[in-house]
């Protein structure tokens, strides 16, 4: 037998032997604690270093021990695609993990700690999710179809909704407790939103501002409203413990002279963060265009925050600012070299001048009191940003500019520097 012989038979073996063994070391190298640190693993990803199982799914364990994973499948196709899972690190700690494999059939079920909802009102009164849905257009009139108003998304720390309309103004709920609420919702089951409960409460006023986190884009000086679009379609990707996944997608955004540009916005979210992830993709915009996400300044007495930290900046409002008339922080967050020039916009009540969309609502296309951190980005590639909600009545770090500030430094440290798999 050639020497090349026996070294491809080795190399075979070694290789063989690698991928047998099912287990992966995780590392934080970080000199902080991460709880409910979130993997995203793809299918690639995870076959490099074990052998997969054809028509299994894997589920990760520690000494012994489930830890919570979800194995998602993306494209529909009834196959996984991408493996999340949850671990708490101590600072420069190194964990092996363990990787089993089970019949989707008999996949282990974990506590639920993300929701989606969008629930279109029935002839009963009564309210039907679906997974995917067109909005009605606003050329004839305005009217509420969704329950709580349009899409709502959760996790076991703040609540996030977006109405489902020609408004397209993203809003919060603010939780006292984990458990999950977008299903009750604006349902008597729960009571009206409005008024403080056990679980929580509707905790902002929006008006005709960018809400919390609404988008927009930035042209010519000015900011052009995502809304009133000719198509607003909510397409639910997954729903799961560990992680919830959508998009909204638009066809038909009238931005002035006749042009009209197309965007989707895939919005991801995780347990135990007081963020969401928003992946922005928009095609057909002029060139030095941005994207810009905006936060409400209603009710702001002190001026907005702003920095950079961990190639991120960061701009941010912390006041009592509530309907609760307490404590919220707000802030979005995008990559430093993506940054363009914060701004803010006038408080001016456009409804009242006459620049009416929403009768009903004292509702203005015209965008005030919103202060907004443009974004660079590429016709049909997306561009990611993080918006982060916090309530102090929830939390007593919350109760403190200085201690939201905090949280989303040490978050923008975890996400520039993600746990390493070997």
């Amino acid at each position: 037998m050639s020497k090349k012989i026996i070294y491809a038979v080795l190399v075979a073996f070694l290789l063989s032997s690698c991928l047998s063994d099912n287990r992966i070391v995780f590392y934080n190298s970080l000199d902080i604690e991460r709880i409910d640190e979130a993997i995203v693993i793809t299918k690639n990803e995870l076959a490099s270093k074990i052998r997969l199982k054809q028509g299994m799914w894997p589920v990760f364990s520690y000494e012994g021990q489930l830890i919570p994973t979800q194995a998602d499948d993306l494209d529909g196709d009834g196959k996984w695609d991408e493996i999340t899972l949850m671990a708490d690190f101590l600072p420069k700690e190194e964990k092996t993990l363990e990787v089993d494999f089970f019949h989707p059939s008999q996949y282990p079920k974990f506590t639920k700690r993300t929701n989606l909802r969008l629930g279109i009102l029935q002839k009963d009164g009564t309210y039907k999710e679906v997974d995917k849905y067109s909005a009605p257009r606003c050329d004839d009139g305005f009217e509420v179809i969704a329950q709580a108003e349009g899409v709502t998304w959760e996790n076991d720390k703040m609540g996030f909704r977006v109405y489902f309309d020609c408004r397209n103004v993203k809003d919060l709920f603010g939780k006292l407790k984990p458990e999950m609420i977008a299903d009750k919702a604006g349902t008597p089951e729960l009571g009206s939103y409005h008024v403080l409960a056990d679980w929580g409460m509707d905790i902002l006023h929006c008006g005709s501002s960018l809400g919390a986190g609404g988008l927009a884009l930035f042209c010519n000086d000015s900011l052009i409203r995502l809304g009133s679009t000719e198509v607003y379609e909510y397409q639910k990707i997954i729903e799961g413990p560990l992680r919830s996944v959508f998009e909204l997608r638009y066809q038909g955004w009238h931005i002035g002279n006749g042009r009209q540009l197309e965007a989707v916005e895939r919005i991801s979210l995780y347990p135990g963060k007081y963020w969401f992830r928003s992946d922005v993709t928009v095609s057909g915009a002029p060139e030095e265009s941005l994207i810009a996400t905006g936060i409400v300044t209603t009710f702001l007495k002190k001026q907005p925050f702003e920095f950079n930290h961990s190639g991120f900046t960061c701009l941010g409002t912390h006041d009592r600012q509530s309907l609760n008339d307490d404590e919220l922080g707000m802030a979005v967050l995008v990559s430093q070299e993506e940054a363009g020039k914060a701004g803010r916009t006038s408080d001016i009540d456009y409804f009242k001048l006459g620049f009416q969309t929403v009768e009903e609502k004292n509702f203005s296309n015209v965008i005030s009191e919103t202060c907004y951190l443009p974004q660079k980005f590429t016709n049909g590639k997306p561009a990611r940003h993080y918006f982060f909600a916090a309530w102090g009545l929830e939390r007593d770090d919350w109760k403190t500019a200085e201690g939201f500030q905090a949280y989303i430094k040490s978050e923008a440290r975890k996400l520039s520097e993600r746990i390493r798999i070997y």
